[in-house]
């Protein structure tokens, strides 16, 4: 009987170990960066999986139809984030990322000739932003605002590149 009520009293501990702590089985999560959408036209989607707690890792495409914009046409990059939050997955976050973007430069040179050229380039970036969840861990808002080093700029590209994002997701 003894043993009986000492095997009792550790089952019943263990399943009050396995309900102290929520699961969180949301790994992946797709956003939509709205505020790049309604300030420039641009469509940027992002992925994150988040293999731990307080890590992820992801990846950014974004799409404008005008080439000659500060932002280019095309860009696809990964990033790396650290989260910060008292809760998990939430809160404060520092990302790494790189950057893949293509541009068109238009220049007038000596009114005699247009001049339009292809270029692409590599930017490697930090940034900084706070994500919130709602209490079913199903959708997000996030705001992040980051600056890149452009690994191989022309003489014309600037040094530094922006990044910012008000973007809303859904994990699943």
């Amino acid at each position: 009987m003894k043993k009986l009520l000492i095997l009792s009293v550790l089952l019943t501990g263990l399943a009050m170990n396995g309900q102290a702590y929520p699961r969180y089985d949301n790994n992946h999560e797709l956003k939509f960066n709205a505020g790049l959408f309604l300030a420039t036209g641009s469509v940027e989607g992002s992925y994150e999986y988040y293999f731990t707690e307080d890590t992820s890792f992801g990846g950014t495409v974004y799409f404008n139809n005008d080439a000659t914009d500060y932002n280019g046409d095309f860009g696809i990059g990964p990033n790396l984030r650290a989260y910060f939050g008292y809760q998990p997955r939430t809160g404060i976050f520092v990302e790494a990322f790189g950057l893949y973007y293509t541009w068109d430069e238009e220049n007038l040179e000596e009114n005699i000739r247009l001049r339009n050229d292809n270029f692409s380039t590599i930017a490697l970036g930090l940034g900084l932003g706070n994500k919130w969840v709602t209490p079913s861990d199903n959708f997000t808002l996030e705001i992040y605002g980051g600056v890149g080093r452009n690994v191989n700029p022309e003489v014309f590209q600037d040094t530094f590149m922006f990044r910012g994002a008000l973007s809303v997701g859904f994990r699943f």
